[in-house]
């Protein structure tokens, strides 16, 4: 399941949903992605996700049938904000069940390399400093980077 939308979501509530799914799996990992309080800049006040809902989904719909394809993993929860998002709201969660741990590790980390690096949105950070719009951080395509070596 992929959400694109700009509603304030409960990651606990995604999580129980993976855990309650109806499916065999042994495990669930999940990750939540936070807007962060401070940077560089000083404090940070919003962040701006601009984004096409559907287009963005699309794309990301994609990125989860590629881990599909890599892994042996039961269910997929992928729910990310665009507009804007203050510090403290959750802006991205990633869920993944399998039968076994280590697919289930690896899914939702490879979800999120893609989601950093690949997914359709464009980031402007607001704090004391000013605005700036943001590009993924070389640390980050470095990471997702890895993938392509162990398709």
């Amino acid at each position: 399941m992929v959400v694109v939308n700009e509603d304030a979501f409960a990651p606990g509530a995604m999580l129980a949903r993976l855990c309650l799914g109806g499916h065999d799996s042994g495990g669930v990992v999940s990750f939540t992605g936070l807007c962060r309080g401070q940077s560089g800049d000083g404090a940070v006040t919003a962040l701006t996700l601009d984004a096409h809902p559907t287009y963005t989904a699309r794309a990301i719909e994609g990125m989860e049938a590629e881990a599909r394809h890599r892994w042996p993993i039961d269910d997929v929860v992928i729910r990310h904000r665009h507009g804007r998002v203050l510090p403290g709201e959750a802006i991205v969660f990633v869920g993944v069940a399998a039968r076994h741990r280590r697919a289930a590790f690896e899914a939702a980390d490879y979800l999120m390399d893609q989601l950093k690096t690949r997914a359709p949105f464009w980031k402007k950070q607001e704090s004391e400093a000013g605005e700036v719009w943001l590009d993924p951080n070389p640390g980050e395509l470095e990471r997702a980077a890895r993938w392509e070596t162990q398709a």
